[in-house]
Order: C-alpha cells, then sequence, then structure tokens
C-alpha cells in the first residue's frame, strides 16, 4: 500500500490538512507583496534636470507643472534634457544633469528612482535591480529545492521564511543602489524557497483527489496579497517605510516553528519510518480517523520493503528519456511563456496611463475569477484547458496594439493577464 492509499484512510483533506493549509496560505499575501512591490518602490516619476540655485524664472519641485514635460504623444520626451520655465520654454539644454533632479511628490514621497537618481542615462540601473532579483528566484529555486529534498521541506521553508523577513528589513534601510540589489536578490532566493516548499507539503498531505482544489487555494491568497497591496501602498508613499511595512510581519511566522508539520511522505522516503507514522497517528486523530495497531505494523513493513527498492532520482530524469524530454521542455517553455507575459503586464502597470494603485487593484481583482474558472476547467481536460487559456491570453494581448492611443489600456491588459 503506497502513501496516498493510506490518505485514503486517514482523510485526503481533513482537519489536519485544512489547518496545515492556513499555515501554508497565510505566507502567500506576502509573497505578492515582495514580488511586486517594485512597481511602487520603483516606480519612475516626473522629473527634471534644474540647477541647485534656481534663478528667478526657473521653478522648484514644488510649484513646477511637470506636464510640461511631456510631448503631445504623452511620453516625457524632455524629461533628460531640458529644464524649463512656467511658460515652457527652455531655459537650458544639456546631455547630462549636472546640478541634480527635481521630481515630482505628487504621486510618491520617494522611490529609489528619486533616491539614487536612476533617470536617463542611470534608467537601466533600475530594469537591472529588476532583473538580478528574478535572477534570485532561479538561483533559489535550484539550491532551496535541492535542500529540501535532502533536508525536508519544513526546515527549508522555515528557513526561507527567516531570509526573506531579516533581508526584506535590510531592503528597507539599504545605504546604496547596490547593497539594495544584493539584497532583494537575497529576498527572492527566499520567494523560491517559501513558494516550492508551501506548495510541496501541502500537496504531500493532500490526498490525490483534493489536490487541483488545494493547489488552488494558496493562489487565491496571492491574489488577496496582489489587491491588498495596492491599498498598503496608496497609505504609505516612502519607498522605505512601505518595504519594512511589508517585511518586518514576516517575523511573526516564528510561530512556524511549532505549528508546521514536517512530510510525512518525506519521512518515508528518508526511512525515518518512526516519525512519519507518529505524523500519520496525529493526521489520523484530527481527522477523526485513527488507524488500527494491526494495520499500523502491516503498513511499518510494507513501507520497509519499498524504501530497500526505491531507487534514486535527479532533475536529470526529466531529459533522460526522448519522451520525457519532450514533455519536459514543453512544460519549460510554457512556464517561460507564461511567467514572461504575466510579469511584464504587473511589473510595468505604471505605463498604462490609469491611476497606478486602481490599476493594481484592478488586476488583483481580475485574479479570482481567474482562479475560479480553473476549477471548472483542470479536472476536464489540463491540455486542452492549457491550449485554450494561451490562445485567448496571446489573442487579447495582440490586440491591445490595435487600442486607439486615447483608450486606456488598463482594461485591454487586465482581459488578457488573467488568461496567462
Amino acid at each position: 500500500m503506497n502513501f496516498d492509499k493510506i490518505l485514503c484512510l486517514i482523510g485526503g483533506f481533513g482537519k489536519f490538512q485544512k489547518t496545515l493549509y492556513v499555515w501554508i496560505c497565510l505566507p502567500q499575501i506576502f509573497l505578492a507583496f515582495h514580488m511586486l512591490v517594485t512597481v511602487f518602490t520603483g516606480a519612475v516619476p516626473p522629473h527634471s534636470c534644474c540647477p541647485s540655485r534656481p534663478s528667478a524664472g526657473t521653478p522648484t519641485s514644488s510649484n513646477f507643472n511637470f506636464s510640461l514635460l511631456s510631448a503631445p504623444s504623452g511620453q516625457p520626451d524632455l524629461s533628460c534634457m531640458a529644464c524649463l520655465n512656467q511658460s515652457g520654454a527652455a531655459a537650458h539644454t544639456s546631455g547630462t544633469c549636472q546640478e541634480g533632479w527635481e521630481y515630482s511628490t505628487e504621486t510618491f514621497q520617494s522611490t529609489i528612482v528619486t533616491e539614487w537618481d536612476l533617470v536617463c542615462d542611470s534608467a537601466s540601473l533600475n530594469n537591472l535591480a529588476s532583473s538580478i532579483y528574478m535572477f534570485g528566484l532561479l538561483v533559489g529555486a535550484v539550491v532551496f529545492g535541492h535542500l529540501a529534498d535532502k533536508y525536508g521541506r519544513r526546515i527549508i521553508m522555515l528557513v526561507s521564511l527567516a531570509i526573506q523577513a531579516v533581508f526584506g528589513v535590510g531592503v528597507a534601510s539599504a545605504p546604496n543602489f547596490y547593497i539594495y540589489v544584493a539584497l532583494r536578490f537575497m529576498v527572492g532566493t527566499s520567494i523560491s524557497g517559501v513558494i516550492m516548499n508551501a506548495f510541496v507539503l501541502g500537496t504531500e498531505w493532500t490526498g490525490s483527489k483534493q489536490r487541483m482544489l488545494a493547489g488552488i487555494i494558496t493562489d487565491y491568497f496571492f491574489g488577496f496579497g496582489y489587491i491588498l497591496l495596492a491599498g498598503v501602498a496608496y497609505l504609505i508613499r516612502d519607498w522605505r517605510k512601505l518595504q519594512l511595512a511589508i517585511s518586518a510581519p514576516g517575523f511573526l511566522f516564528i510561530f512556524y516553528i511549532w505549528v508546521l508539520p514536517k512530510s510525512a511522505r518525506w519521512l518515508m522516503a528518508n526511512d525515518r519510518k518512526e516519525e512519519a507514522w507518529d505524523l500519520i497517528q496525529k493526521a489520523a486523530q484530527m481527522n477523526g480517523k485513527p488507524l488500527a495497531k494491526d494495520l499500523e505494523a502491516f503498513q511499518v513493513c510494507k513501507v520497509e520493503e519499498e524504501i530497500k527498492v526505491k531507487a534514486k532520482h535527479s532533475f536529470l530524469d526529466l531529459v533522460r528519456t526522448p519522451n520525457m524530454k519532450k514533455h519536459s521542455l514543453i512544460v519549460f517553455y510554457l512556464w517561460f511563456v507564461n511567467v514572461l507575459v504575466y510579469y511584464g503586464l504587473s511589473l510595468n502597470i505604471s505605463d498604462f496611463g490609469m491611476n497606478i494603485y486602481l490599476t493594481q487593484m484592478i488586476f488583483g481583482l481580475v485574479e479570482m475569477p481567474a482562479r475560479t474558472v480553473t476549477l471548472f476547467t483542470l479536472n476536464r481536460s489540463r491540455k486542452f484547458s492549457q491550449l485554450a487559456f494561451l490562445a485567448l491570453g496571446g489573442s487579447a494581448c495582440l490586440l491591445t496594439i490595435f487600442v486607439p492611443s486615447g483608450v486606456d489600456t488598463c482594461t485591454s491588459a487586465a482581459c488578457c493577464r488573467p488568461l496567462i
């Protein structure tokens, strides 16, 4: 009898699993915070290069109309080359800004852009910071994935939560841009550690019939974090305070040391049968389906026999045979496309021409019906569901090209994004 049959006996999604999913879902809110906070902390407000000692005809940031910097198309073509007076005439033109930048404070009190002047010639550094953060996700997936297989899902998830809290708070006090990037990289690695191990820990304790529902439940909480971030960012316009607000609560997860269970499936696979059966008995008791003693002894013997003949596997098995290689490459490509479009839209909402906080909230809200639709489609055909959503999402994104320039693109993008 394998572990899935044991789960059927003790309850595939009883009180034990539901409690576990409460602990798994709560961090998802903060994962959304960290993944998307750069929409606000890395925003580029209207800016102008002006002398440090302005003349009588040169406006200061408090009374300057930054809309004068925009060309008729709405693009800030003049931001990097001219300081304008109130009539719109150029006071001076320069290839580089020697005296510092003036930034609009209408939407943001401060961002990393305004603090470290990541505009014009230095604008690429802002994009570099996002790329390095995403690289941290890749490194975290490789490192923490391997460590979780070796040391267990629970301990690696706890370590990842600790790294996320410590380095997240550290980002809020970064003294310069380069330390900021290094700390964000560490936060990125921890995000992967939490996402993967929370998902695996939950599914390893859940019966096969309930796994799809259980997996989608965590996505609802990510969407809730998406929406909640819009409100938090609206109330906190300073980037350091905002970063601290989304990171400091992470220290509350210290109580997970006492409530988060290990994976019995992982314990059995690593020949730690006594620990596994202690957890299985606890789960059975919580679910109201205690195991009989004779069945317990029989299962220990069967598990011992299965473990002895069990072969060791590695990620190379994903490409070892031609058929497996084909399926793996298809899945890799699908993940690449989904992540590219999803975060390409999510992290560039400031370019849609609407209120950035409203756009963030709309994008979060469309997550909810999108998750709900998958509940009714995935259990019928995963293949055709994937094909249909990719086709609809890709078509919707392509149609945004034909949206007239005077119309907000947020609505079109919001229709495209949940299909991805």
